[in-house]
């Protein structure tokens, strides 16, 4: 019989576990998951929090759901676990309870701190040591932010009374009933705290960012041991032996092993992760470097592009504005126009990302007429996520990387065939859909196989042929949008000064 792993992926917008039989022959299966989503939180402008708490309540839940379905914990070698990155919990070390909503990487209150850092001069610092540019979007600050929010949390940090984490190092501790204090390298790469060629905190950044090293966790490598699961939450215990944040785990899964291999994820946001192989690479195009994924003591590292704002767009016009009922709906929309009519929408509800890193950014939408109706805002909405993502494949490039031939895709938004195709024709690359979706949960499932002894090495063969998109525009069409687009980020950028 097939062994099983239990992957855990914690995501922006709700909370899923599914459990993978592994075949002798190291193919992965989904056979049971389990889904429930997640409460969105703005107390104010910018602000996005999470209930820790609900989070952990819903972690339990699917997981107990699947393992129930999957025929019991018998059946399962061991845990793995993939994340919303960037997203801060503080919490309470005697008790596990969350002093504070966790901060998610969306929010954007640390704006003026990371402003201020930048006009002191640290960037290049930061950058350097850590890949990252100064921007809210990581979790330093955050980290920083919480102690400061919470009456007495900095004491209580200098006594170890409290810890700070991001979602796994959270979900780890109470997995294993606050025995575990642990990170892995991937999400540790996103704090601005991490050395990224040496994978260690730093403390000269611990305290530019005035965060107690004392209160974070160890680092460990995405396939190591990071602790037993308590008996008493299933039955039996299981070891978890993998974890990386959703971005490195969907590169995981996806099989981007190689350098010149690249994936983009199109959720919440949308993550563009390309190999660049066994160095750091500094990003002179304002992409960010971070590690791609630890096993043992090799490493491969990344250059990554984040869009803010991908499928949130989509919901925007669902529960925002109501000119839509449902996602699928955006598709038939779009493709009754010819064209945008010289409509752009660019999606910036909390600010911008790479290469543009305007935090104080805003939507925005130019080039309205009497003509434009609600198809043209939808169309518009679609074909943002393929200028967005042509600004990064072309940083890419400008950074050293060959231009792409296949970029490989996965998210929400992929079952949209408008969207895709636009996006191959925008960029100039095919553009490939896995048969199976669910990437980051497939990468966690994998790391924890290896790192249990269940496959020898991550390297996959897809059982399934996966949908294929090839480029069909004409290039002065290409380069005429492109020209729209880039006014309308300029407009979007001064609006905002």
């Amino acid at each position: 019989m097939d062994r099983l792993i239990l992957a855990i992926d914690q995501g922006t917008t709700s909370t899923r576990a599914i459990a993978f039989a592994v075949s002798p022959q190291g193919g992965f299966s989904a056979l049971a998951v389990s889904q429930i989503e997640l409460t969105q939180y703005f107390p104010q402008s910018g602000w996005v929090e999470h209930d820790a708490a609900e989070i952990w309540s819903a972690t339990l839940q699917t997981c107990r759901t699947v393992i129930a379905e999957a025929g019991g914990i018998d059946r399962f070698a061991a845990i793995g676990i993939t994340n919303q990155r960037e997203t801060a919990v503080l919490w309470n070390a005697a008790t596990g309870a969350p002093l504070h909503r966790a901060i998610v990487w969306q929010d954007r209150r640390t704006a003026d701190v990371t402003a201020r850092l930048t006009a002191e001069g640290h960037e290049p610092r930061v950058q350097a040591a850590t890949g990252l540019i100064l921007d809210p979007y990581f979790s330093a600050t955050k980290f920083a932010w919480l102690l400061d929010a919470v009456p007495g949390a900095r004491e209580r940090a200098a006594r170890g009374e409290v810890k700070l984490g991001t979602i796994e190092s959270w979900l780890i501790w109470k997995l294993t009933g606050g025995a575990r204090h642990v990170t892995d390298a991937t999400n540790a790469s996103r704090t601005s705290l991490m050395d990224l060629a040496t994978r260690v905190w730093r403390d000269d950044l611990c305290a530019l960012f005035d965060v107690p090293r004392t209160a974070l966790p160890r680092i460990l490598g995405c396939s190591d041991r990071f602790g037993d699961c308590d008996p008493a939450l299933f039955g039996a215990t299981l070891p978890i032996h993998g974890a990386a944040g959703d971005q490195q785990a969907a590169l995981v899964g996806h099989g981007a092993l190689s350098p010149g291999d690249a994936k983009i994820t199109y959720g919440t946001g949308a993550f563009l992760v390309a190999n660049v192989g066994a160095a750091p690479v500094i990003s002179t195009r304002r992409l960010l470097g971070t590690l791609g994924y630890q096993i043992g003591d090799s490493a491969a590292w990344a250059l990554e592009g984040s869009i803010f704002s991908a499928g949130s767009a989509v919901q925007w016009l669902r529960d925002g504005i109501g000119l839509i009922e449902d996602s699928a709906q955006s598709e038939a929309m779009a493709r009754t126009l010819a064209d945008n009519g010289g409509v752009y929408l660019v999606p910036g509800f909390t600010g911008l990302g790479a290469p543009w890193w305007q935090p104080d950014a805003r939507g925005t939408i130019t080039g309205l007429t009497r003509d434009s109706g609600p198809a043209h805002f939808v169309r518009a909405a679609l074909e943002a996520l393929a200028y967005q993502t042509r600004d990064l494949l072309d940083a890419l490039v400008a950074d050293g990387a060959p231009p792409l031939a296949v970029l490989r895709v996965d998210g929400g938004v992929t079952a949209n065939d408008f969207a895709m195709q636009f996006v191959a024709d925008i960029c100039d690359v095919t553009v490939e859909r896995p048969a199976f979706q669910e990437m980051t949960a497939l990468g966690a499932a994998r790391l924890a196989a290896l790192g249990v002894g269940l496959i020898d090495d991550l390297s996959t063969a897809a059982t399934e042929s996966p949908t294929v998109w090839t480029p069909r525009m004409a290039p002065a069409e290409r380069e005429r949008l492109m020209k729209g687009w880039q006014s309308a980020v300029r407009a979007a950028i001064i609006a905002a000064q």
